[in-house]
């Protein structure tokens, strides 16, 4: 008998893998009086930097906060270009726009999500102003970075990390974040560590670091938290810039501290269901598995379909699976196909055929480090299922 969908389980796209530990984190927070920047946040700093080898890291209330404070810290201004590709979240591009700069799409490689090396070369080669480059980790799987700063570092161009999906993934040179000039992690409720939401930008330079303390406190000269926590503390500071407001609280810091001592165990638990999945669809010339590299951080199981293979669009196959109960998510749409991006640019799909292609054939399935085992086959048997149901014959 065919199973009804009232009777189908839902399997979400992500769970967060919380305990009491969280939980009491968050309660010690609230008892003590002090809920915004404090010592948590001091605290989740130099325990992540710890972590990841960085000389420098700084808490923030999201990763796109960290694009924009990293960037404006480089100088990255009115007059100035950035490179990106169009394949990413929004906020890659919109983070130097908001600082008055432009943006240069670069097309991603044939068979990863990474940014093509050839073209960059290509687009420093044509366009002047370049001031900053920004890769992106996609799904945790992480660009050549050794190339990618060579290439900057030929057009005197800094890089800027975008590792929202890259914690803790690692190089034999070291972790995502430490391997150019600064980089950006996200702390998003669907990442591989969460404070919800939150973010932390890692850096080399102190000097740097010191501007993006004073930018991420409104343009504060000086850490003004304890301003309400010591009898002494001086209620004086100057403002030497027009910054923002994007410091972490403590109740997020506090959550991000027991996260981050978790994180070896997610990323163990997260490559042995890749694992799983990958062995089961591999065997499917409808499917291809995800890109992987040495230190993958593996935040996200991309499958794409082969619409060659198949009788139905990436589209149809993503709402068949919802039909039977997966939430899916689709990493991303790229820039190329919104509105804001292609009144501004102009763009045409054909511009960005690497890019084009994966954006109309990845599905995002179910992943996270706490799904179970009858979970984990019920998402294989519904892809499986479904891409039979809809295969080619001849």
């Amino acid at each position: 008998m065919e199973t009804k969908p009232a009777d189908k389980p839902f399997i979400p796209f992500f769970k967060p893998s919380f305990s009491e530990e969280e939980e009491n984190a968050v309660l010690n927070v609230i008892r003590s009086g002090w809920l915004t920047t404090g010592k948590e946040a001091l605290a989740f700093e130099k325990e992540f930097a710890d972590f990841i080898g960085a000389p420098e890291a700084l808490s923030v209330n999201s990763a796109s906060s960290g694009l924009l404070l990293a960037l404006e810290a480089f100088g990255i201004g009115p007059g100035t270009k950035t490179v990106t590709t169009p394949y990413t979240f929004i906020s890659t591009a919109t983070s130097s726009l908001h600082l008055g700069a432009e943006i240069v799409y670069c097309d991603i490689e044939k068979d990863s999500y990474s940014i093509d090396l050839e073209r960059l070369e290509d687009v420093f080669k044509k366009e002047k102003k370049i001031k900053a480059v920004v890769p992106v980790h996609i799904g945790g799987n992480l660009c050549p970075m050794e190339d990618i700063n060579a290439c900057a570092k030929r057009y005197n161009a800094v890089v800027i990390e975008d590792a929202a999906h890259a914690f803790p993934a690692k190089t034999k040179t070291g972790f995502a974040g430490t391997l150019a000039d600064a980089g950006v992690f996200s702390f998003y409720a669907t990442k591989t560590i969460t404070t919800g939401e939150g973010g932390m930008i890692t850096l080399k330079n102190p000097e740097k670091a010191g501007v993006i303390k004073t930018l991420r406190s409104n343009g504060i000269d000086r850490a003004v938290w304890n301003r309400y926590t010591e009898k002494e503390a001086s209620w004086k500071y100057d403002v030497t810039c027009a910054g923002w407001k994007c410091n972490m609280p403590d109740i997020l810091a506090a959550i991000g501290r027991i996260q981050l001592k978790k994180a070896e165990a997610f990323l163990e638990r997260r490559k042995m269901i890749a694992g799983i999945f990958n062995e089961a669809f591999s065997g499917y010339d409808f499917l291809r598995i995800p890109p992987d590299s040495t230190g993958n951080a593996w935040h996200l199981y991309l499958l794409r379909i082969k619409p060659e293979k198949l009788l139905v669009t990436r589209d149809e196959f993503a709402k068949e699976l919802q039909k039977e109960g997966l939430g899916i998510s689709v990493h991303f749409i790229p820039h190329f196909d919104f509105t804001f991006i292609k009144k501004r640019y102009g763009l045409s799909r054909s511009d960005f055929p690497n890019a084009a292609e994966k954006a109309d054939t990845t599905i995002s399935l179910p992943f996270w480090p706490g799904m179970n085992e009858e979970e984990i086959h019920y998402v294989i048997d519904r892809v499986t299922k479904i891409g039979a149901k809809y295969y080619k014959k001849s």
